[in-house]
């Protein structure tokens, strides 16, 4: 049976898929740490740089290790082809300046990473490119904000840092019936919980130096779609740069292989601590997709196949308290990185969104007493106990 057989499971695409072994024999797939290659003639060499002969050229571009990578992924997406990149943001940023142009529009929710909205705001805009934030569960807002340069249809779900529950379906038939493109970040669910592009999405992206990789190691990003629109992301990075190097690519081979198994642990892990969190006296608000009360709860049984391992929550007061709790657990990494084997907690409100203005928080809904936790795979009662410790310093 071949490895590329559409029908094999998630965890076994994420396991076997893209590696064609070298004469060799290796086992584990091979890094290619080259910046270039060499051609056998000149003629095949111009053969290769006009693209007459498909083959490696040149490693901006270009890398074994890389391309197993991109089958990889885009296999577990059932995508037709990935693009690696160097970070999450840089998928982002090679998505809008390979497909807009000057005078083209974005809707994008409010709910995404803070950097994506400075991205957008700070920079596209000086090219020309105009966004408009709106409120990510209105579908009625988003309507009304799609203008005729309307081109980009950008969203999180479940969204960073409150999990809010987009639907995937009814944004998809929005942006198509306005002659726009949905762009997801997938980066909470993965494949192994969530597939945008079955749902009608056109573009997915990834931060891979999340889950993908899973254990904080490397920097890495990738967007995933149709060969047409990957075509045109490839040759701004081409172009441009932002390429992932082959070592990253090799660790996101092996954060893959362990992908499937790795994200139903965080989730059952996750599911265990929001529901201890829901329980403690001084917690205002806990936001995870899993707990029946989340209001997207019924969306996300619909669009994923879990809950992850992300969720928030308030605590009673403001930033003060939400320091203590963070600063009186002792296990708990106080890191901005998410999707890791160690449990993560941070103040969102003056790290991942602290370049927001005051008013650009308040609408997007983090307030200064929000903690955000990326729950590892530590022993879960470790996690709790951890966790108790932080809130008693403010009980």
């Amino acid at each position: 049976m071949s490895f590329d057989d559409e029908f094999l499971e998630l965890a076994t695409k994420g396991i076997r898929i893209g590696h064609n072994r070298s004469p060799e024999g290796e086992h584990s797939e091979p890094i290619y740490a080259t910046s270039s290659y060499v051609f056998d003639s000149a003629e095949a060499a111009a053969m290769r740089f006009t693209g007459e002969d498909k083959g490696n050229v040149y490693s901006r571009y270009t890398n074994p290790t890389v391309a197993i990578f991109e089958k990889r992924l885009a296999a577990m997406e059932g995508a037709e082809m990935a693009v690696a990149t160097a970070s999450g943001m840089s998928a982002i940023l090679s998505t809008c300046m390979a497909l807009l142009k000057a005078g083209d529009h974005i809707v994008c929710s409010k709910s995404v990473f803070g950097t994506t909205i400075g991205l957008f705001n700070n920079y596209l805009a000086k090219f020309g490119i105009e966004t408009t934030f709106v409120n990510a569960t209105d579908e009625k807002g988003w309507d009304a904000a799609i203008l005729p340069s309307t081109k980009l249809l950008f969203l999180e779900t479940p969204s960073n840092p409150l999990c809010d529950v987009i639907d995937i379906q009814k944004m998809a038939d929005l942006a198509h019936a306005n002659n726009a493109l949905l762009v997801v970040d997938n980066c909470f669910c993965t494949p192994v919980l969530q597939t945008p592009i079955a749902l009608g999405a056109d573009i997915v992206i990834h931060s891979a130096t999340k889950y993908i990789d899973g254990q904080g190691r490397c920097l890495g990003g990738a967007v995933v779609g149709s060969e047409t629109l990957m075509t045109e992301v490839l040759a701004f990075l081409r172009t441009a740069g932002p390429t992932m190097s082959a070592f990253n690519a090799w660790v996101c081979l092996k954060g893959l292989e362990t992908l499937s198994i790795r994200m139903k642990a965080h989730s059952d892990n996750a599911l265990t601590i929001a529901k201890w969190l829901s329980d403690q006296s001084v917690v205002e608000k806990v936001y995870y997709t899993g707990l029946p009360e989340h209001e997207g709860f019924e969306l996300a049984c619909k669009q994923q196949k879990g809950f992850s391992g992300m969720l928030s929550f308030s605590v009673t007061g403001g930033k003060e308290q939400a320091w203590q709790v963070i600063d009186a657990t002792q296990m708990l990494s106080i890191t901005a990185n998410l999707g890791d084997a160690k449990t993560t907690i941070v103040h969102p409100a003056t790290t991942t969104h602290g370049r927001l203005s005051d008013e650009q928080r308040m609408e997007a809904g983090i307030g200064d007493n929000l903690i955000r936790l990326s729950v590892g795979l530590e022993g879960v009662q470790d996690i709790i106990n951890d966790l108790d410790r932080g809130l008693a310093r403010i009980r």
